[in-house]
């Protein structure tokens, strides 16, 4: 179980250092994540003891919010000043995940409809 608490933390720290080292304008998390997926697709599946680790994370995701809304609150004043432009990116944002994830779930249940329908 270590084992795979300690590449979830290598992951992450090679693509932070990607990201430092190549100056990408994406997260290093994120670009760990990417690692860690071609990880899991290479060895074709989650391993039971990485599930039971992710498992464990996950039920205390809340507590790694705590961070995020210390950062929010330190810098109110600069939010406040701007609300606008922040609301604006957070609705359309919102919308367009909610657009973009619909259609992506329409195209996906109907090719598993087709594939059905000429199964049977």
């Amino acid at each position: 179980m270590l084992n795979y608490l300690t590449l979830i933390f290598s992951c992450q720290l090679a693509g932070e250092l990607a990201r430092v080292a190549l100056d990408l304008p994406i997260p290093g998390p994120v670009l760990g994540m990417v690692l860690l997926f071609f990880f899991l697709v290479f060895k074709g599946g989650i391993p039971e003891q990485l599930s039971s680790v992710t498992g464990g994370l996950l039920n205390h995701l809340s507590l790694l919010f705590v961070p995020a809304g210390v950062g929010v609150m330190l810098h109110f004043k600069l939010l406040g000043s701007d609300w606008i432009a922040i609301s604006i990116a957070l609705v359309a944002s919102t919308v367009l995940t909610i657009i973009v994830t619909a259609a992506l779930m329409t195209y996906l249940t109907r090719g598993s409809s087709a594939s059905n329908q000429t199964e049977e």
